[in-house]
């Protein structure tokens, strides 16, 4: 092989290896590792499902930032994405999804609203 393809294909597996795993769900919008840890497991377990699905085709800060609190709305955004060609999200991981959107959601907007109390 030449030392040019050598290069090639260094660079292609170092892309590869930078765009999987945990530091490619921060890159696109998720949540730092250290928070991810102080969630409940089975949290931290639909996060992690969730990054991995929804990084897929946009980044998490959109549904992480999302003005959503009600259970209904993020069920009903869960499964137009679910239904979404090329998503992986089976029914099963649409309910864990879901389940960390509600968690997620409600706490952080239940802290944003304390911080903006006088």
């Amino acid at each position: 092989m030449t030392t040019k393809g050598s290069k090639l294909i260094a660079v292609v597996v170092l892309a590869m290896s930078a765009s999987c795993g945990t530091g490619r769900s921060a890159r696109r919008g998720g949540l730092p590792n250290e928070e991810v840890a102080k969630l409940p497991p089975a949290i931290a377990s639909a996060y992690r499902l969730f990054a991995q699905k929804c990084s897929r085709c946009h980044t998490l800060a959109r549904p992480l930032t999302a003005d959503i609190d009600d259970a209904s709305h993020w069920g009903r955004y869960v499964e137009r994405m679910r239904r979404q060609r090329g998503s992986g999200i089976s029914p099963a991981d649409a309910a864990k999804i879901l389940t960390f959107l509600e968690y997620y959601s409600a706490r952080r907007l239940e802290k944003e609203r304390k911080e903006a109390r006088p």
